[in-house]
């Protein structure tokens, strides 16, 4: 079963990119974020002629997530359980997941973390907030004991290693102390990073910015991850990230990374 996760940027900007990413690699599930699309507005017909099932769970403009799969899917459940710091519910949209049924089923979450910046500030402590909902939510899902895949934009650079030039983001919510940590907690839990697994050492990025030229300049960024359970993990045989995306005509700013498991 080969797992996917792509920032798409907007689905109607990279509609056509998108169909051409998953016709060349065909993975059997999909995870989209930033689809920037109400789910009525979605363009479902193309992705179901290429065989895929679409589950999306959108607002206008903003955030977004979906997931797109060639195999069925059971249980799909929106929105990460919690509310806001403030006690308010939490409308925005970048949570999805559902159990994917292959040889054997693989629960898989596609999510969209919060940026954070500017930071401090109520962005940054909505960001932290959503990590610690983020935490309850995974640890409730690996009581279950099986395999388990949480894919998507995190919005943390893990380690100095993780960028091109660390200097350019001590200051940024992806990187400060606290996401780090909140990230390292996560991991804790026992998750395995199966980019890491497969591809450890500098020079591994998945987003370059828009601006001053990050994509000629090779000065990227790894924040796409894919973190396993014990179970998931178990089953790992590879992983990558699809690099060559970016240069493509109209890319999005992040590129698709994958998992393979035996499953």
């Amino acid at each position: 079963m080969k797992i996917a996760s792509f920032n798409i940027n907007g689905i109607k900007a990279r509609h056509d990119a998108l169909v051409q990413w998953l016709t060349e690699t065909t993975p059997d599930v999909a995870c989209l974020q930033e689809i920037k699309s109400v789910d009525e507005a979605f363009p479902r017909e193309a992705f179901e002629r290429l065989g895929y099932r679409v589950e999306t769970h959108g607002m206008k403009g903003f955030n977004g997530v979906a997931i797109l799969s060639k195999l069925p899917l059971e249980d799909v459940t929106r929105r990460l359980p919690g509310a806001n710091p403030d006690g308010t519910a939490d409308e925005q949209t970048r949570w999805i997941e559902a159990t994917v049924i292959g040889k054997r089923p693989v629960r898989v979450c596609g999510l969209y973390l919060p940026n954070g910046n500017p930071a401090p500030g109520p962005k940054y402590d909505y960001k932290l907030a959503w990590m610690e909902r983020m935490q309850a939510r995974t640890r409730d899902l690996l009581a279950q004991e099986e395999p388990l895949v949480l894919c998507g934009d995190y919005n943390v650079i893990p380690q100095a290693e993780d960028a091109a030039n660390i200097k350019d983001w001590t200051e940024d919510a992806l990187y400060l102390p606290a996401s780090r940590e909140a990230f390292r907690r996560l991991l804790n839990l026992g998750l395995t990073d199966a980019i890491r697994v497969r591809h450890p050492g500098p020079g591994v990025y998945s987003y370059w910015d828009f601006q001053r030229g990050a994509w000629e300049r090779n000065n990227g960024i790894r924040i796409d991850h894919l973190l396993l359970s014990p179970q998931a993990a178990d089953l790992l045989s590879d992983a990558g990230i699809d690099k060559d995306v970016r240069g493509r005509d109209k890319p999005s700013d992040h590129v698709p990374v994958w998992v393979d498991l035996d499953a």
